[in-house]
């Protein structure tokens, strides 16, 4: 990522972004919770993608070198937390399970930034408390550093609704099913199948972000029905894609 940009503190603040609209490539020394009010945010990396709507937040640790895209409408949420403050102990990018209480503790931090009087400081402390206690959720898209495996990995995010197995896509970029199968394992920790998923859920969010109807977004994604998609998001986010469009906005000053 060029032109690294490096801002000491992390800021704590609420902000609007359009559809498409990118914070560029910037690291703080402070850690950061990113979350998404409304729309979807996607947080890029030299190791990959990390992806949430409204009931996942995204944690950042200091020194991290990352991006903000906005997919859809964007109410952009960040908390920043001085380095010596991990309440996650994670030196990884992480997309994190947000409760409603947690939701409520993320804004209510972002509503007056300034504010560092002895109760923001005690709803702070409840916040990483919170934070302690979120579970971990599976939705990044590791970056291939093989060559052999970004060249399949480029051909499903081209077209998520591509029903080819991993044997034929290798066949098409001339890489055996084996190799590509351990490829996946040992760099991203996760099966094919595993990959594809959340390939396809990705893809999802931001044409659901964009406004496409479930059963447009369902069939471009490759899924083979509507109510199979809608079973797999709401497993995978808490809710139905039907009410992910729904969302009422969070207030942004």
């Amino acid at each position: 990522m060029p032109n690294i940009r490096h801002t000491p503190t992390a800021p704590t603040r609420a902000q609007r972004l359009s559809a498409g609209d990118r914070i560029d490539a910037h690291r703080h020394d402070d850690h950061q919770i990113v979350y998404a009010g409304a729309g979807v945010v996607a947080v890029t990396t030299d190791a990959g993608t990390w992806f949430a709507p409204g009931t996942r937040a995204i944690w950042v640790p200091a020194g991290t070198v990352h991006a903000h895209r906005a997919h859809g409408r964007l109410d952009l949420h960040l908390v920043g937390l001085p380095a010596r403050v991990n309440p996650l102990g994670l030196g990884r990018p992480a997309v994190l399970a947000v409760s409603p209480l947690l939701r409520e503790l993320i804004l209510a931090c972002t509503r007056d930034p300034g504010d560092d009087s002895p109760e923001r400081r005690r709803l702070r402390a409840v916040l990483c408390d919170q934070l302690r206690v979120s579970p971990e959720q599976p939705l990044r898209l590791p970056t291939p550093a093989d060559p052999r495996l970004a060249a399949v990995c480029a051909l499903v995010h081209a077209d998520p609704a591509d029903v080819r197995t991993l044997a034929e896509l290798g066949a098409a970029t001339g890489v055996g099913e084996r190799t590509l199968s351990r490829l996946f394992r040992g760099e991203f920790g996760m099966t094919f199948p595993q990959w594809r998923t959340q390939s396809r859920l990705y893809h999802a969010l931001r044409m659901l972000a964009d406004g496409l109807p479930v059963t447009t977004v369902a069939h471009r994604c490759g899924w083979s029905s509507a109510s199979a998609f809608i079973d797999v998001f709401r497993r995978s986010f808490g809710y139905t894609p039907g009410r992910h469009q729904g969302r009422p906005r969070d207030p942004v000053n």
